[in-house]
């Protein structure tokens, strides 16, 4: 088998796995608190990543390091992944991965407003219209097949995560920090398990490890092994020998399985308008990275023109 052959693979099981990932977070949010089973799923992944590390002879973190790490474990475990987890307890799992994919929208947004490097070109322009009108369309039907109490609170909360994990995307692309990405990655879920369960424990809103259900412990199992750890290592190989373009792809199939998956295992309605508004959606999605890709490469021919 070649390179690139176990590269598709591997962009197949992203795909895939990360996109019932958020089915096994909606069951796993049924009986026990969204906030314990985040942080349960991140301290597992993290204690066997850093575990692993260690005994490699990676070293311990610097302060330096160790506070760049608490920063990025806020931003993208403790914030994304932990508030994504408890809005799945008020929203359906295709919801809460359609309004995730919205990232790259909001990523554009911000860049512009604060940085101001980045051009609202016409296709990105469209790109946003379509990005957040296909999620009204989705949100409305919704609305009308959706009677779980706190639904507009579990909108408002996958909407924070999503604008978290924007922010800590463009920090970490303008932060270089010399360490493993995996490794990195094993201390960022580690610190946000701690931050979590200091959380829960000031809320009060937990349960005994003893009492929760095998289900629960089913899910976050699938979590740890399938999406934090195998996924995440065929989710870098593919970035490594795919093109850019190609390896993003599942950030448009991940909302599909979701949808489809969450309707047959959680019996989720699906409708014609849920699906003509996803589709909507992640084409918006797609004329903006394509937008930006573009931009990308424009910035990067002139760089090297300038140097010659």
């Amino acid at each position: 088998m070649t390179t690139k052959q176990k590269a598709y693979i591997g962009l197949t099981l992203t795909s895939i796995v990360w996109g019932t990932s958020w089915i096994a977070s909606k069951i796993g949010v049924q009986k026990v608190p969204g906030l314990e089973v985040a942080s349960i799923r991140q301290f597992i992944a993290g204690i066997i990543l850093v575990a692993f590390f260690l005994a490699k002879g990676e070293k311990m973190p610097t302060w330096k390091e160790f506070r760049w790490l608490t920063m990025m474990a806020v931003l993208l475990f403790l914030s994304a992944n932990g508030i994504a987890t408890v809005a799945l307890k008020y929203v359906p799992s295709g919801m809460g991965a359609l309004i995730s994919a919205l990232y790259p929208l909001s990523v554009v947004i911000i860049e512009r407003i604060f940085f101001r490097n980045t051009k609202i070109t016409t296709g990105t322009f469209i790109g946003l219209f379509l990005g957040i009108g296909g999620i009204a369309v989705v949100f409305y039907d919704n609305a009308f097949h959706n009677h779980t109490e706190g639904y507009v609170w579990g909108i408002i909360l996958s909407a924070l995560a999503m604008l978290s994990w924007s922010v800590g995307t463009i920090v970490l692309s303008r932060t270089k920090m010399k360490m493993n990405a995996y490794n990195a990655t094993g201390w960022q879920m580690l610190i946000s398990a701690v931050i979590l369960y200091l959380m829960l424990l000031i809320s009060g809103d937990h349960i005994p490890v003893a009492d929760i259900p095998a289900e629960t412990w089913g899910a976050i199992a699938y979590l740890v092994i399938a999406s934090n750890l195998i996924t995440f290592a065929a989710f870098i190989y593919t970035m490594k020998h795919l093109e850019p373009a190609v390896a993003a792809l599942y950030a448009y199939i991940n909302p599909i399985v979701a949808i489809f998956v969450g309707s047959l295992v959680m019996n989720e309605k699906i409708t014609v308008s849920i699906i003509v508004g996803s589709l909507i959606t992640l084409l918006g999605v797609y004329l903006v990275n394509q937008s930006l890709r573009k931009q990308k490469e424009i910035l990067t021919q002139t760089t090297d023109a300038d140097a010659m």
